[in-house]
C-alpha cells in the first residue's frame, strides 16, 4: 500500500470508510474497537522506545517480542476494519500457533519470576509501567471486541489472542522489571 496524502477531507462530517469502502460513523463500535487496538499499538511503541538499558540481552529479547506483537496488533486492526463478508484472500489472519506462542512466552518468563503473594501496583520502571498500561488498554480492547462480536462476527482467534496478550503484558512487565533491577511495589490494603 502506498499513502501519498494523510488527510482526505472526507471525514469532516463524522464518517469514515472501512476496508472495502463501506461508509460508517466515526463513533461506531467497530471504529472504537480498532481505534483502541491502534491506541494499544502506540503504547507498545512507547514501551519499545523506553526499552534501552545498556545492552542487556533481555531488553533486546523484549524488543523483538514487542515488535512481533505490534505486527500482530496491526493485523488485528486490519481485520477489525474489514466488515464481515469483505475479507480478501491477502488479509492476514491470527493463527492458533500465534496464541500458543504467547502462552509459551509467558510460561518461559514465569519460570524466572517469583510467584506473587500479593497484588502489585502498576510500575516496575518506565518500561514495566508502559507494559502495565498496555495490559489495561488491551483489556479494554478485549471488552470492545466482545461487544462487537455480539453485533457482528469477530474471528475467534482475534478474541483469544487479545485475551492472552493482556496476560502477556502483565508477565512481561514483571519479567523486564526484574531484568532491569526495577522494584515492584506491592499493594497494601488500606486499614482505615
Amino acid at each position: 500500500m502506498r499513502i501519498s496524502k494523510v488527510y482526505t477531507r472526507t471525514g469532516d462530517k463524522g464518517t469514515t470508510r472501512l476496508a472495502g469502502g463501506q461508509k460508517i460513523a466515526k463513533d461506531h463500535l467497530r471504529i472504537e474497537t480498532y481505534g483502541t487496538v491502534d491506541e494499544l499499538n502506540s503504547i507498545v511503541g512507547l514501551a519499545r522506545a523506553f526499552n534501552e538499558n545498556g545492552g542487556l540481552a533481555e531488553t533486546a529479547k523484549l524488543d523483538e517480542w514487542l515488535h512481533t506483537i505490534q505486527d500482530r496488533l496491526f493485523d488485528i486492526g486490519s481485520i477489525l476494519a474489514t466488515p464481515p463478508g469483505r475479507e480478501s484472500a491477502a488479509m492476514k489472519t491470527i493463527l492458533s500457533k500465534e496464541i500458543t506462542a504467547l502462552e509459551q512466552l509467558m510460561d518461559d518468563c514465569q519460570k524466572k519470576l517469583n510467584p506473587l503473594k500479593e497484588f502489585i501496583l502498576p510500575g516496575g520502571g518506565k518500561v514495566g509501567a508502559f507494559l502495565h498500561q498496555s495490559r489495561t488498554v488491551c483489556r479494554r480492547a478485549e471488552r470492545l471486541c466482545v461487544r462487537l462480536n455480539k453485533e457482528e462476527p469477530v474471528p475467534e482467534e482475534v478474541l483469544r489472542y487479545i485475551n492472552r496478550l493482556s496476560d502477556a503484558f502483565f508477565v512481561l512487565s514483571r519479567w523486564i522489571a526484574q531484568a532491569q533491577n526495577e522494584n515492584e511495589t506491592l499493594w497494601q490494603r488500606h486499614k482505615g
